[in-house]
């Protein structure tokens, strides 16, 4: 499957927006679908929309490579994939119908998936094999086929993973796939976050084929992908009750969506990232945990700085996800020498600072 490459005509009016602002400082907001506008610190600006440069360019299912633009519906290309039984190894969430191929890199958020055992696993960032970009002076910058990188020597297509269009305006990306499981299974077991732990922890030294972690509320669910025999071995390597196919795919979709009850507190929802077996977070409100103990979501109204330092004392960090308020930044402010790395990555890409300034940031100069 292949079409046309860029749309000129499309890029030269972006190409235009983007000179015109930054001439005059002028900041932009990149925004397409919208459906991951909470996610960050806010920033303010004049629109820019990249849904036109859209369609999926190339698709070679035998080479487990696709390549999109931009502004492609993610519900679009998870289908063609379907078609031949292939699918994104990240699993990512979409947070709504409008959600696009750009906006999933740039939020560079995985679901339920990304901790799995095996080759479909993993991060956004690991996923992305190349990318086409424009930067803040108006030139489109290719990136990915063999391995190229700035001076610094990062992958560059791998930078945008993540960086929340703080770089420039993503045009296009090429995506590794990897083939559906032949086989998925899910039980749940009634466990203790403790007994969690210890299970998650056995299941990782044993090598079960596990695609999926949930725990929340002293119920634990487990679901393995893999080969028909591979699924039954571990199946019979575990204890606890299966799910039907349908409540278990409602399962991890409703998790994945953030549409479970848990979801729907009141309190602030916090995305602590800490290693799978660092103890527990031991703060006041509701948990949900995935990825085998990696991914604690924190439903509360505790303080941030507390948060975060007992996330930092677990060696990880903490993330205001949704429920921003009282000038509570998002992240977890930099290191020293990462900030100045990353102010001169921005500066190579968007020199002007125009680019979603802030949303990564708070009170970083536009």
């Amino acid at each position: 499957m292949r079409a046309a490459s860029l749309p000129s005509g499309v890029v030269a009016r972006l190409a235009d927006q983007v000179r015109a602002a930054s001439a005059s400082r002028r900041p932009l907001v990149i925004q397409a679908g919208g459906t991951k506008d909470f996610y960050g610190n806010s920033t303010a600006g004049e629109r820019l929309d990249p849904r036109e440069c859209a369609g999926i360019v190339a698709y070679e299912p035998t080479e487990l490579v696709i390549t999109a633009r931009a502004g492609t519906p993610l519900t679009e290309l998870e289908a063609a994939l379907a078609e031949r039984n292939q699918m994104l190894p990240f699993e990512p969430p979409h947070f709504g119908e409008a959600a696009t191929v750009g906006g999933c890199v740039a939020a560079g958020l995985a679901g339920p998936r990304r901790a799995a055992v095996g080759v479909a696993s993993g991060a956004i960032r690991d996923s992305v094999l190349g990318a086409r970009l424009l930067d803040g002076r108006g030139a489109v910058l290719s990136f990915g086929g063999t391995v190229m990188k700035n001076v610094a020597g990062y992958d560059v297509s791998r930078l945008l993973a993540g960086s929340l269009g703080t770089l420039g305006v993503l045009l296009e990306v090429s995506i590794r796939v990897v083939p559906q499981p032949p086989l998925e299974r899910t039980v749940q077991i009634v466990a203790d976050e403790e007994g969690a732990a210890r299970r998650c922890a056995k299941w990782r030294q044993l090598g079960l084929p596990v695609s999926a972690t949930l725990w929340h509320r002293d119920r634990l669910f487990l679901r393995m992908s893999g080969s028909r025999t591979a699924v039954e071995a571990a199946l019979s390597a575990t204890e606890g009750d299966a799910l039907e196919d349908s409540e278990a795919r409602a399962l991890w979709r409703d998790v994945r969506e953030q549409r479970a009850p848990f979801f729907n507190g009141s309190g602030k929802l916090w995305r602590v990232a800490v290693s799978p077996g660092a103890a527990a977070l031991a703060m006041t409100g509701e948990q949900l945990i995935e990825w085998s103990g990696a991914l604690r979501w924190l439903s509360t109204d505790a303080a941030g700085s507390m948060i975060r330092s007992r996330a930092a004392a677990l060696g990880g960090h903490a993330t205001l996800f949704r429920g921003h308020s009282g000038g509570e930044t998002a992240f977890t402010p930099c290191a020293p020498v990462v900030a100045r790395l990353e102010a001169r990555l921005r500066a190579e890409f968007d020199p002007a600072g125009i680019f979603n300034p802030g949303r990564m940031h708070a009170n970083e100069p536009g």
